[in-house]
């Protein structure tokens, strides 16, 4: 999936059809009709119906719709941001875990594309580390899914992020699709680190619910949870963007908590001195 296939596919939904995408784009309609066709390959859906001469978006279609405006809009909002940094010299990031993992490269290559003269140095460490950095000045901008604590750190929301419960396919919840939130205290739990994001928020919903849970690892990287949960370890709490590859291979299924949902926000974060501050010259 790429963001040239999500614009693409956006317009055609805006367009009412891929001949009218095609001429708004400036492409062939083949092209278009080809660029659908590999998103349906990679998700294994249909995103619309052809009736006749008119294409119906499917529900499947509407909920990628949904995302892919988020998406779109994400990459060009980080762009706008980190342009306004600076237009040429060194350019220091850092995320948090989960954005590193999902979407840090995307962003940094569109914007390295457009902005040839600028070098960017990237860190991923959990929410606590690059707070940390960019107190002590190590970082000039932060993408972090975690909360932020110092006054002196202004905060971006950029992006709606949610946390699902996952499982093995062969785990008795996958079954059900769903379960009770008192159900949690029975099974074990593989969390993240002290100090990651994800935690603090599976920690602070769990407790507002009053509910206890059993740990049995502590990992400091999605891909370590998700196959330890893929070989059947344990449950996790994890951002449905990290899994939907794994859930769309079988390999995890998510279980949907009745009354308890996570939800957060990924925020573009920099020190409150640094507005509008120039990248550092090379």
């Amino acid at each position: 999936m790429t963001l040239r296939q999500l614009r693409i596919f956006i317009e055609v939904c805006d367009s009412g059809g891929m001949t009218a995408a095609a001429e708004k784009l400036y492409m062939t309609q083949p092209s278009v009709s080809q660029a659908i066709a590999e998103l349906e390959g990679y998700y294994n859906v249909k995103l619309f119906e052809r009736l006749g001469r008119k294409l119906y978006i499917t529900a499947a279609g509407n909920r990628l719709l949904s995302y892919a405006r988020h998406i779109i809009n994400l990459y060009e909002r980080a762009e706008r941001e980190i342009r306004a940094i600076s237009e040429n010299g060194i350019l220091r990031v850092g995320a948090s875990v989960t954005v590193g993992t999902c979407i840090l490269s995307e962003v940094i290559k569109t914007f390295l594309n457009r902005c040839l003269n600028v070098e960017v140095t990237t860190t991923v460490n959990n929410t606590k580390v690059i707070e940390e950095m960019i107190l002590s000045d190590k970082i000039d901008i932060g993408l972090v899914e975690g909360f932020i604590h110092s006054p002196d750190i202004i905060e971006e929301p950029f992006y709606d992020d949610e946390l699902v419960l996952v499982c093995h396919p062969k785990h008795p919840w996958a079954a059900k699709g769903y379960i009770e939130p008192e159900e949690l205290g029975d099974c074990p739990f593989i969390i993240r680190e002290k100090g990651s994001g994800t935690r603090e928020l599976f920690e602070a919903k769990m407790a507002v619910a009053g509910l206890k849970w059993t740990t049995v690892g502590v990992y400091n990287n999605a891909e370590t949870i998700k196959n330890a949960v893929a070989a059947g370890l344990g449950v996790t709490v994890i951002s449905r963007l990290a899994v939907e590859r794994e859930v769309q291979m079988g390999d995890i299924k998510i279980v949907e908590i009745k009354g308890l949902r996570f939800m957060r926000k990924f925020n573009l974060v920099y020190h409150k001195n640094k507005l509008s501050m120039p990248a550092r010259r090379v």
